[in-house]
């Protein structure tokens, strides 16, 4: 696999890695595991820097609303690191086209795959972290993720269609809505789940995405609008 030049990315980043291997790994998607000189992916720091994003946004909420409660913070914290969020930020910024992923990857639109958007997000988290401590990744919060927080957390936008569905059937007299995964296709590396929606045992609607969280906030959308 051709290394390729990083230097721009770390202009955008505002941060020079003493380390750029961490970098290097930070935008590798597993698709390019089998590829000579290729050891690792993303993964590991997607796990550490998804729990460096979480503390860092809690403290940020913490301090930013002191009158707040426990649940309004998680909401507004749970909204602001949302797959939706975090991958519209690697597409608006041009992250998105340095990530590393194998030809079929690609092929199959993986670089426009919000779950791999929002995975390279929290994997550079991660990889700054380790390069140059919680201040550099905290440097990336405020540059790339705060700037959209505050519009981001309003009271019309905390809740997400799931919950907006939720209250609307209990204000019917309706039991909790029920998910059902129907149908799973596609590689493991890239599947399409597909959900169904059930209100008092009827089935409203289909919902289909990349994960199964998409899938059912997506059926969840558009059943708000059925029942």
């Amino acid at each position: 696999m051709t290394t390729q030049n990083l230097k721009p990315l770390q202009n955008l980043l505002g941060y020079t890695f003493k380390n750029e291997k961490l970098l290097q790994i930070a935008l590798t998607h597993r698709s390019c595991l089998n590829e000579p000189g290729v050891t690792e992916s993303y993964e590991r720091l997607e796990f550490l820097g998804d729990a460096v994003l979480e503390m860092i946004i809690s403290v940020y909420l913490f301090n930013k609303y002191p009158d707040k409660m426990e649940g309004y913070l998680t909401a507004a914290r749970s909204a602001t690191v949302r797959t939706e969020s975090l991958s519209k930020i690697s597409k608006d910024h041009g992250i998105d086209t340095y990530i590393i992923m194998s030809k079929g990857e690609e092929s199959t639109g993986g670089r426009n795959n919000p779950s791999i958007l929002e995975d390279v997000i929290e994997s550079l988290i991660g990889a700054l972290y380790c390069d140059g401590g919680l201040d550099a990744a905290n440097q990336f919060f405020k540059n790339f993720i705060l700037p959209n927080a505050e519009s981001i957390i309003n009271e019309n936008q905390l809740k997400d269609a799931k919950s907006l569905l939720q209250e609307k059937a209990q204000s019917k007299g309706f039991v909790s809505p029920l998910y059902k995964t129907v149908k799973e296709s596609g590689p493991d590396h890239n599947k399409t789940f597909e959900v169904v929606v059930l209100v008092n045992d009827k089935e409203i609607t289909t919902g289909s995405g990349k994960s199964k969280q998409e899938a059912e906030q997506n059926a969840a959308k558009k059943a708000v609008e059925l029942i």
